[in-house]
This record gives structure tokens, C-alpha cells and sequence, in this order.
């Protein structure tokens, strides 16, 4: 056996004459174990985060999404609408129409978005995932879906003939608006449901009939403001991306769902990234005990280094002894810290003993890059920290023993 490596086995699992040294290996193993559990257990709930806050948008964004590249409308001939459906990865697609709207009902306004969707649109987004209560909307009877939000907001009731809704958008056209008599369209809808995605995304939007939409905007029925997208399991995105854009002739964005939220991504990474960063400066600490620990168990072997020394064992191989016992130190306590955390993360998977509400466990998720991530982050460090203690050994500090 590699000289070395079995000195400093020996050393490892062998108890030192002075129990003060053994107290300080032990607190600094330890404290590796700790420190990756710890790392390991962050990770993993940012990991369960990240997902349950994007399960939000991922109900309410579609696959792919089509929209104008520069202006706000974009043209869907009957020739373009016939090459898009001759895509095979495209399973359905649903035309939309956005325009901000003014919500009034009994002296309270809120301004809004009407997104104006044809009858495939629940085909391509899951609209009862996101339903809060209610039925959707009735295409043949002015009925609109609000978020909750502004259902609360404007104090509005579901079927209510009586006080209906009244959307309201400014004509299109020139002049000035004291010029007009009534300078906006308005229409009078009822409330059929309400859906809950996001607390933004509650006050964003009332989904209305494409076609009462673009009564509305004086468009016609070519003009729209995107294209909703839903694709075969495993189709090829960057693929189909660059069908659609010829389809178009390269004047539209094709969006997928991370470029829809890009600046959710952003923030959730951003955020992952600075979480790491933090525990990892407290693994630095935790690691540097590491060095104390390997100057502490120099000192105390001093004889039997100088033994070797005198016969014929170079300082570099004893150098070497003390670096690979930090090594493994590093490494045995990463590997049951990350068992550690594994364990504690999969009993709240299993049992969900932390809550956010009284019904809603923290959500946690093991994945097996968060498990290199830790492991290769304790090793880096439990390499440098062996390193800056094993070169403390020299000539002088064995000699004074002898």
C-alpha cells in the first residue's frame, strides 16, 4: 500500500495520546457533516421552491407563444394558419388578443388586460387547472373569467345581470377626444368564473370571447396579438421555433416557456445562486477547522514524524501523510453529510413534517446535480484546507521534537 495513504488511515481512525485532540478531530468531522447536510438540505428546497413557484406560471403559459416582433398585432392569414398546422409537433394552437382595459362596476375601477381567446385556447392551456370556482366563460353570452383578485378588488359576483361589468377601451381613430361624443367602446359583461394563478397575475387579466375583443378594438378577424402553442411530449423546441418564425417570415418572436418568464428565471437562479454562495462561505469556515484540527494532530505526532524523517521518509511524503488524512476527513464527511441531508430531505417528502400552511408542506426535491454540487464543493475545500495545513510541516518543526 501507497506509504502515505496507509499513515495517514492509521492516524485517521486511531485515538490520539491527549483526548484534547480527539475532541477537536471529532467537533471537526462533525462539523463537516453538518455543513454538507446543511448545504444538501438548501439546495434541495430552493430545488422544490423553484418548481412550485414555476408550477404557477407553467399552468397559464402555453408551450410555445407567438407574438408580434416590433409592433403589437400581427396578421394570421388562412395561409399561415394552414403551414402552422402542418407542423407534426404541434398538438393544438389558439389565437389571443390583448389590449388594456378599463373594469368598472359600482364606483370602483380597475384598469386590466382583456385577453380575448378563441374556443381552442383550453385545449392549449388547462383552464380547470387554473379555475378558481365558476365555469368558463359562455362565448354567446358576454361573459367574461377574472382573476380573483380583481374579483375582490371590485367586489364582483358570479352570474350578477343585475350590476354587470362594464369594459371599457378608447376608440381608435384621430382627433381630439372632447371631439367625440363618447370617446371609448364599452360592452356590459357578466362574470361566469374566476381563476387563480399568481397575486399579479389575479389582477392582470379578465379572459373574454376573441371575438367580443375584437369588436371591441375595431380589428378585424386576421388581426390578433399572438398565437398560443401546444406541443407533443418531447418535440424538438428550437426546432419547431424555427418553423414557426419562416412560417412568418422571421417578423414574429417565438417564445418558449422560459423566455415567457425570463425575468422569474432570473430572479429564481439569481437567487439559487446567492444561496449557494452563502453556505458555501460558512462550509469555508466550517472547513478551515479542518486545518486547525490537521496543525493540532502534526504537533501531537511529532516523534513519529521525526521517526520517519530519521529513517529516510522526505518531508514531502510526510507533507503528504497529513494532506491526504485532510482529504478524507473532507471526503467521508461530505459523503455522510450528504446521506444526512438525503435522509432529513426525503422525511419531508415522505412525511412533510415542515409546513408553509396548516395543509401545505415546505416542498423539497432531491436532484442528483444539487448532490455533485455539495460533494465537489466539500472536496475543493477540504483540498485547499489539507493543503495550507499540511504545509506547515518542515525540517525545524521535526527536528524540535527530536
Amino acid at each position: 500500500m501507497y506509504f502515505p495513504i496507509y499513515i495517514a488511515k492509521r492516524y485517521l481512525v486511531s485515538k490520539s495520546s491527549q483526548n484534547v485532540v480527539n475532541i477537536i478531530n471529532l467537533v471537526t468531522f462533525l462539523v463537516v457533516v453538518i455543513g454538507a447536510a446543511a448545504l444538501f438540505i438548501v439546495l434541495a428546497a430552493f430545488s422544490g421552491l423553484k418548481t412550485f413557484t414555476l408550477s404557477f406560471s407553467n399552468a397559464f403559459d402555453p408551450d410555445l407563444k407567438i407574438t408580434s416582433d416590433g409592433g403589437k398585432f400581427i396578421s394570421f392569414t388562412a395561409k399561415e394558419e394552414e403551414q402552422l398546422a402542418g407542423i407534426d409537433e404541434v398538438v393544438w394552437y389558439s389565437r389571443e388578443i390583448e389590449e388594456q382595459v378599463l373594469l368598472a362596476h359600482k364606483q370602483k375601477n380597475h384598469v386590466a388586460l382583456i385577453k380575448g381567446i378563441d374556443t381552442l385556447y383550453p385545449r392549449v392551456v388547462k383552464t380547470d387547472s387554473i379555475l378558481y370556482y365558476g365555469n368558463w366563460f359562455d362565448r354567446e353570452l358576454h361573459e367574461v373569467v377574472v382573476g380573483i383578485g380583481t374579483a375582490s378588488l371590485l367586489g364582483l359576483a358570479l352570474n350578477d345581470y343585475q350590476s354587470p361589468l362594464r369594459l371599457l377601451v378608447p376608440k381608435p381613430g384621430k382627433g381630439s377626444i372632447t371631439s367625440q361624443s363618447t370617446p371609448y367602446n364599452e360592452v356590459a359583461v357578466t362574470v361566469s368564473g374566476a381563476y387563480a394563478v399568481t397575486e399579479d397575475l389575479d389582477r392582470k387579466y379578465v379572459f373574454a370571447d376573441l371575438e367580443l375583443a375584437q369588436k371591441m378594438l375595431h380589428k378585424n378577424p386576421e388581426e390578433i396579438t399572438g398565437i398560443n402553442i401546444r406541443l407533443t411530449p418531447g418535440a424538438d423546441i428550437s426546432r419547431v421555433k424555427s418553423q414557426l418564425s419562416g412560417i412568418f417570415d422571421g417578423k414574429v418572436l417565438v417564445k418558449d416557456r422560459i423566455e415567457q418568464n425570463d425575468a422569474l428565471y432570473r430572479m429564481l437562479n439569481t437567487e439559487n445562486m446567492a444561496t449557494y454562495l452563502i453556505f458555501t462561505l460558512v462550509l469555508v469556515i466550517a472547513l478551515f477547522n479542518v486545518v486547525g484540527a490537521i496543525i493540532m494532530m502534526i504537533l501531537d505526532k511529532r516523534k513519529n514524524l521525526n521517526t520517519l524523517f530519521s529513517m529516510g521518509a522526505p518531508l514531502k511524503q510526510l507533507r503528504r501523510i497529513f494532506f491526504i488524512q485532510g482529504v478524507m476527513v473532507a471526503l467521508v464527511g461530505g459523503v455522510m453529510g450528504i446521506a444526512l441531508g438525503a435522509l432529513l430531505t426525503l422525511s419531508q417528502i415522505v412525511f412533510g413534517w415542515l409546513l408553509i400552511t396548516p395543509s401545505l408542506p415546505y416542498p423539497v426535491e432531491i436532484h442528483l446535480p444539487n448532490t455533485f454540487i455539495v460533494f465537489g464543493t466539500i472536496i475543493v475545500l477540504g483540498l485547499i484546507a489539507s493543503w495550507i495545513a499540511s504545509g506547515r510541516i518542515s525540517e525545524k518543526l521535526i527536528r524540535e521534537q527530536g
